[in-house]
């Protein structure tokens, strides 16, 4: 082999180590502004942009729910679950662990999710991506005590 034949090889082995890990990113990750949201079936607007900040963690992902108070993101609500459904911490902005989070990943673009906690009702559902890319919805339901029938819940999130 000529020395010009294996240092293209070895640029190519280079570029390709280097693109790999943009291919095995989780759609999942980015940077998330909610849009809209539906309650029970009634259209909910939002005082203060909600972020949700997905990005990679170990051998999961970390979500980071904030808003803005006085220009600086504050962080509500995390947590980084594997994507094996292993149950993982659910923190609040005092870092007080209020509930566990297990997260599945459930094809391609989309991921189920279960969060409980004490004196908070379970919420099962999906997060899937769209096909672009460029949204992610959420749809989930829950009972809260004491009522009998579930709330079904659907937020729509945009790429930033």
């Amino acid at each position: 082999m000529s020395r010009i034949s294996t240092q293209g090889a070895g640029l190519g082995l280079a570029l390709a180590l280097m693109v790999a890990p943009m291919w095995a990113a989780e759609p999942l990750a980015g940077h998330w502004l909610l849009k809209s949201q539906e309650v029970g079936g009634q259209r909910r607007d939002t005082p203060d942009p909600l972020l949700l900040r997905i990005t990679a963690a170990g051998s999961g992902l970390e979500f980071a729910y904030s808003v803005p108070v006085n220009d600086v993101q504050f962080v509500s609500l995390r947590f980084a679950p594997r994507l094996d459904g292993t149950a993982a911490d659910m923190k609040d902005s005092q870092d007080k662990t209020i509930g566990t989070v297990k997260v599945t990943k459930a094809g391609a673009l989309q991921y189920k999710i279960t969060i409980q906690g004490p004196n908070r009702p379970t919420a099962s559902g999906t997060m899937t991506v769209s096909a672009d890319g460029k949204t992610l919805t959420s749809m989930s339901d829950s009972t809260p005590a004491g009522q009998a029938a579930s709330v079904h819940t659907v937020q729509i999130f945009e790429r930033q």
